[in-house]
């Protein structure tokens, strides 16, 4: 048996696998695999100013990855924009919940004044930090 660094060519293969094994547990509950829902906020000069990234996986979850507004833009509401947005987006395509996680110097306060609630924390992570879990449920929107 040899370990080695995994190629770009091997990752279907290893994500075949779990899916299959998934899919023979758990039947999905939609008609794909990963539906991406990435955004982007430009400004009038049509610069990047913040973005999201996330998709809907094959249970219905909306899996929010990144949420990233620059720093002299924050506070004017546009990341409470950009999350309504693609909430809103996910439940047309089905997702009936929301999962992500933060740490408590990134955006913890943020989710949690947006309906989020926290199901998860790791204390300690980075060091002197945590990490938080969180989920809402879309229907409830």
């Amino acid at each position: 048996m040899d370990i080695e660094i995994c190629t770009k060519e091997e990752i279907p293969v290893i994500l075949n696998g779990i899916n299959a094994y998934n899919y023979s547990k758990v039947p999905p509950t939609m008609s794909t695999m990963w539906t991406p829902l990435d955004y982007v906020v430009k400004n009038s000069n049509r610069e990047i100013i913040g973005g999201l990234l996330s998709g809907i996986g094959y249970w219905g979850g909306l899996e929010i990855k990144i949420l990233w507004v620059r720093e002299d833009m924050r506070l004017q509401g546009i990341a409470s924009k950009l999350l309504k947005t693609v909430e809103e987006v996910a439940i047309t395509k089905g997702a009936t919940i929301s999962i992500l996680d933060t740490f408590d110097f990134q955006a913890e306060t943020f989710y949690l004044k947006n309906g989020y609630i926290i199901f998860g924390k790791l204390d300690n992570f980075p060091t002197g930090h945590h990490r938080v879990y969180l989920s809402k449920k879309l229907s409830e929107l």
